[in-house]
């Protein structure tokens, strides 16, 4: 029995074998050939705990006995849900060795999230921690019954049955020797998740060919030694941290992962100065604490050599402060779970690796930059990126209806992001077309949440909006209209939680307001909103920077005449500048004609709208 996916055309799939990118080995022949090559040198780094390649291959094998002697196998699916140790990547070895396609949820998504994924692959096997809050008690039992989910066998971390306990069947192989085996290198190895921008996420079917190679070209492209010791600082389960090159490339070139139980700072700083980690993996928000800690805390990262990032924008004047204040290499990463990956070479120029998020791994990488009648944009100009190639998936998991707006009848993918073409022949992110919210690198989806505030029987509509945020790239705002004056924010985010939403998903800010805008069609006016959450950002910020800039004074009459609270020519010049500087050209003279904290309010609401 095999998992359904869309296969790749076959003249593709003839031409990714021809030129060696698929090699027909599956995923497990990492660990395998490693386990051969340099049993005693170290896999994993946990705490206290080290894994050799040999116990690696051991412990996950035991495992795999024990699940092949249970009757699972080919064709079976497993939900897992483990925080950052290394069963993590025992339990993935051991489904993948006996032919069980692993979804490996974040350990941040709450019960909402795991029905989905529940329901959407009907897993016969669920491995997850007593300590995640939905595991506490077996009320989760009843929660997947809900959603037609059932697993034959549950395996969590610190159950105090051995039958059910993780530890336990790690720790011991089968009472009799078992056959088993990956599934075939050209079929699903392992489902992963996309950043969704029209609910819970979808599912990405990778096959062992298909994320064989994207570990193996991004390794190599990083120039991944046996010497790399790599932390794993964020989810362990994303593909980032799994893939671009994450674990697997580490493995594959013989070096060693190093967990760590999330990017804090002073957490990460002890781990790397006591295991003289060379390289990470951050996202930018991530990597901003850690621009901040750093000058207090030199020595402790005196052994980091390379710093990559990935999974959100990242500022330049940020990547500019690497090099001198973290004291590694930036390699800049942008990829996505569904496959495309790019990367700054480590020889590419300051300005490149500065300003851009490079180019794709493969040769065989198919980009087109087009507008929004899929005509390609001329060279320096944004426009949505579409791409094809050997390790980029051809459709979501049993989602047509997604995969006909994906896909254009050549078998492109239409990622959501809007990219320029650089003369240098890289890729510079500049924006997207879905309507999503990066958080700090975790995608979350508007219709999601706007379906979920809706549900609460005071609420009439909802939307839900990003705005900028200096440590995270993005947050969120929501804007709701209720027909229960009395309605207050922490009643909507108390609904929220207890609908069993990840708390990242949680709205930074809700706004209630009257009326919602529409469209000419009826749908939200997100540009309206937009345009309103502007506003008010920029109404907060002059309000102030006004107080800043007048002495004496610890509130503003918004009718008083500035020139009363000591505002001199001077500091309206400066003022003029710095709204400039945020994108909003009012001039001096401008200011200057009515110096009133309202009358500038207005002002520079005009200029946005007109903007």
């Amino acid at each position: 029995m095999t998992i359904e996916f869309n296969h790749w055309p076959l003249d593709r799939a003839l031409r990714y074998r021809e030129k060696g990118y698929w090699l027909d080995q599956p995923l497990t022949h990492i660990l395998q050939a490693r386990s051969q090559s340099q049993p005693h040198a170290s896999a994993i780094i946990c705490g206290d705990r080290r894994f050799s390649y040999a116990e690696l291959e051991q412990l996950s094998s035991n495992l795999a006995s024990r699940l092949a002697a249970s009757g699972l196998g080919k064709g079976d699916t497993a939900l897992v849900q483990l925080p950052n140790i290394a069963e993590f990547y025992i339990v993935l070895f051991a489904l993948l060795k006996v032919g069980i396609a692993p979804l490996n949820a974040l350990y941040s998504h709450r019960k909402l999230e795991l029905k989905s994924y529940a329901q959407q692959i009907t897993p016969r096997l669920l491995i997850a921690s007593r300590e995640h809050e939905v595991f506490r008690d077996d009320s989760y039992i009843t929660d997947l019954k809900e959603v037609g989910a059932s697993p034959e066998i549950t395996l969590l971390l610190g159950d105090p049955r051995d039958e059910s306990n993780l530890a336990a069947w790690i720790k011991t192989p089968s009472e009799h020797p078992m056959d088993f085996s990956p599934s075939e290198p050209g079929e699903v190895a392992l489902f992963q998740l996309s950043g969704g921008s029209t609910g819970t996420p979808k599912l990405i079917p990778r096959t062992h060919n298909d994320y064989h190679y994207n570990a193996r070209a991004s390794a190599q492209v990083c120039e991944l030694t046996a010497q790399t010791r790599f932390l794993c600082a964020l989810p362990a389960a994303h593909n980032f941290l799994l893939s671009s090159p994450g674990a697997l490339g580490v493995l594959y070139a013989g070096g060693t992962v190093v967990m760590a139980p999330s990017p804090e700072p002073s957490t990460c700083f002890s781990i790397i100065q006591r295991h003289e980690v060379n390289t990470v993996a951050l996202v930018p928000s991530a990597v901003a604490l850690w621009l901040q800690a750093a000058p207090e805390h030199k020595e402790q990262l005196q052994s980091l050599e390379f710093l990559q990032v990935g999974g959100a924008c990242f500022a330049d004047s940020l990547a500019r402060q690497v090099p001198t204040v973290l004291g590694c290499k930036l390699q800049q990463v942008f990829g996505m779970a569904e496959g495309l990956i790019n990367y700054t070479r480590l020889d590419d120029t300051d300005e490149q690796i500065f300003t851009t998020q490079g180019r794709p791994i493969c040769p065989d990488d198919e980009i087109k930059i087009v507008d929004e009648q899929g005509i390609p944009v001329p060279h320096g100009e944004p426009g949505m990126l579409a791409t094809r190639g050997p390790y980029t998936f051809c459709g979501y998991y049993r989602s047509p209806e997604q995969n006909a707006q994906a896909f254009d009848n050549e078998g492109y993918y239409y990622s959501g992001d809007l990219v320029e073409l650089t003369p240098t022949g890289d890729l510079r992110v500049v924006g997207r077309v879905k309507d999503q919210i990066n958080r700090g690198g975790e995608k979350v989806a508007s219709e999601e949440i706007e379906n979920l505030i809706v549900l609460h029987p005071d609420v009439t509509h909802a939307g839900l909006v990003a705005m900028p945020d200096d440590r995270l790239g993005e947050k969120s705002c929501a804007f709701v209209v209720t027909r229960n004056p009395h309605l207050k924010p922490p009643a909507l985010r108390r609904h929220l939680m207890e609908l069993g939403i990840a708390e990242y998903k949680l709205p930074d800010r809700i706004r209630l307001i009257e009326t919602m805008p529409l469209t000419a069609v009826g749908k939200i006016d997100k540009k309206q909103l937009r345009q309103l959450l502007a506003a008010e950002t920029t109404r907060a910020w002059l309000h102030t920077r006004v107080l800043q800039l007048v002495e004496d004074c610890e509130d503003l009459d918004p009718e008083e005449n500035l020139i009363f609270y000591g505002l001199d020519s001077l500091r309206v010049m400066k003022l003029a500048a710095e709204l400039k500087e945020r994108g909003i050209a009012v001039s001096f003279e401008e200011l200057a004609a009515s110096p009133t904290l309202a009358s500038w309010w207005s002002l520079v609401d005009t200029k946005q709208k007109a903007a």
